[in-house]
């Protein structure tokens, strides 16, 4: 089973970058990152149920598949981790993050990209009852995450919309744990024209952290990061001399 890619290995960067896709996403979304932050190590988690682990059963608990993404990556302690999830990636980070460090590895940074903090009700799903998979993928192309030309051929649609259905059932059913929180930096950050994900939904993040928190405020909906990756953001928070590399 193997938990995480990285394109370009580089044993002289000072830390590790490790990404977490939205609902129905893919390590596939984060393909040009590497590249893009030549002083980190990037790499993206690769879900059950997709892409080369499509033959794997799709997760069904957030928390549970939490651990055992921690448990798959802890050995790479030997340098500092910085954690980046988008939408539903971003609270699989924060449930990744704190089983790391109930093993003992630290991480350095959480970056929550378009996403209510853990603790606030979720986005509704449907009306409790069985997913309409049109609907879905209405939504999906509504808020451009998922390509429109894919979800219109039947066979990627027969691949895609499982997957896809599966995650927002998990996110849907995980509830937050109260008391839970970081120790670490929390970025968290929103486009100006979400729709699903406002400042005030962003801001909540400080409550799960002892540590610095930042909101940032970036141009672009929900998907701002697919035309414009925040790569000097991430930079620049990673940097030694930012604020937010030590404690407040």
């Amino acid at each position: 089973m193997t938990w995480l890619s990285s394109p370009a290995p580089r044993p002289g960067a000072r830390q590790r970058l490790i990404c977490f896709a939205h609902a129905g996403g893919s390590a596939h979304f984060y393909r040009g990152w590497a590249e893009a932050l030549p002083d980190l190590e990037v790499h993206a988690v690769h879900y059950p149920g997709r892409a080369h682990r499509i033959d794997e059963p799709t997760a069904t608990d957030l928390r549970g598949l939490a651990g055992e993404i921690a448990e798959g990556i802890r050995h790479l302690n030997d340098r500092p981790l910085a954690l980046f999830g988008h939408s539903m990636g971003a609270v699989v980070a924060f449930e990744t993050a704190l089983r790391l460090r109930e093993s003992g590895v630290r991480v350095s940074h959480v970056f929550a990209s378009a996403a209510r903090a853990p603790q606030l009700p979720g986005v509704p799903i449907g009306d409790g009852g069985p997913l309409d998979e049109d609907a879905v993928a209405e939504a999906l192309i509504a808020l451009g995450g998922t390509d429109a030309q894919a979800l219109a051929d039947p066979m990627l649609r027969e691949l895609i919309l499982p997957y896809v259905c599966a995650d927002l059932i998990m996110l849907d059913a995980y509830v937050h744990r109260p008391g839970s929180r970081l120790d670490c930096p929390v970025t968290a950050i929103v486009g100006d024209a979400d729709q699903q994900v406002g400042a005030a939904h962003a801001d909540a993040w400080a409550e799960v952290t002892s540590g610095p928190f930042r909101r940032r405020t970036v141009s672009g909906d929900h998907f701002y990061l697919t035309p414009r990756p925040p790569f000097a953001l991430i930079g620049e928070a990673l940097s030694p001399l930012s604020p937010l590399s030590t404690r407040a």
